[in-house]
């Protein structure tokens, strides 16, 4: 059985970067156990009784599947597939797709950060165009491990453009922090921290920035369906 306690150290990765390899069933199952038995030992060091406290007796299992199958997951699974379609109009305007719900996890204190995403493209005439969905799927792959905004925004959009070549990118992020709402300063969970980063012709033309920025400010301001 492989032992997660003494494996190999050149195995690990960067908190926001995905494993080689998907890990298979038996891996996850090893990892969710191991990952378990470090939880009883960190409540076992804060006196918290999950033997006998029926609030408490199942937390390190689920502790350590919600780490391994859900706010992680991003790390342990494949990228996800993207459909594409022919671009038979040529179509080579923007096209904004947002808000995208985003879920992470901060990397400095393990706590939530939870906002949207808005994705900005400029196809090529020539190119292919993708499936909106998928922008949705690309922004939960990265999300789901440890990470900080500033490189998350970064992330996803060089994902897109390495897999769809368009002639241009934008990708904006506008989250809650909790490690600054929960913790620390304890901010209002109105304070949200924004970055934008952008690729190709969205990074030189400041007209295609001005449109993507409205267009970002249109979809805050129209709120949920």
């Amino acid at each position: 059985m492989m032992n997660f306690h003494t494996r190999d150290l050149n195995l690990a990765r960067l908190c926001n970067e995905a494993f080689d390899q998907p890990l298979s069933e038996a891996e996850r199952a090893v990892m969710m156990a191991a990952a378990a038995q470090k939880v009883e030992e960190l409540f076992d060091i804060l006196r918290i009784d999950h033997q006998n406290d029926h609030n408490t007796r199942d937390t390190p299992q689920r502790v350590a599947k919600m780490y391994v199958e859900e706010l992680l997951e991003g790390r342990f699974n494949a990228p996800p597939r993207i459909t594409e379609f022919d671009n038979a109009q040529a179509y080579d305007q923007l096209i904004v797709t947002g808000p995208i719900a985003l879920r992470s996890m901060c990397a400095h204190h393990l706590m939530p950060i939870y906002g949207q995403a808005t994705i900005g493209i400029l196809p090529a005439a020539d190119g292919k165009i993708i499936g909106l969905s998928k922008y949705d799927r690309i922004v939960e792959y990265f999300a789901a491990r440890l990470q900080i905004q500033e490189e998350l925004v970064k992330q996803i959009g060089q994902y897109i453009m390495d897999m769809t070549a368009p002639r241009g990118l934008a990708v904006r992020i506008s989250a809650v922090h909790m490690c600054k709402t929960q913790r620390g300063v304890r901010a209002s969970h109105r304070s949200r921290m924004v970055n934008t980063h952008y690729w190709g012709e969205m990074a030189d033309n400041a007209e295609f920035k001005r449109e993507f920025l409205q267009e970002c400010i249109a979809l805050d301001r129209s709120g949920p369906a």
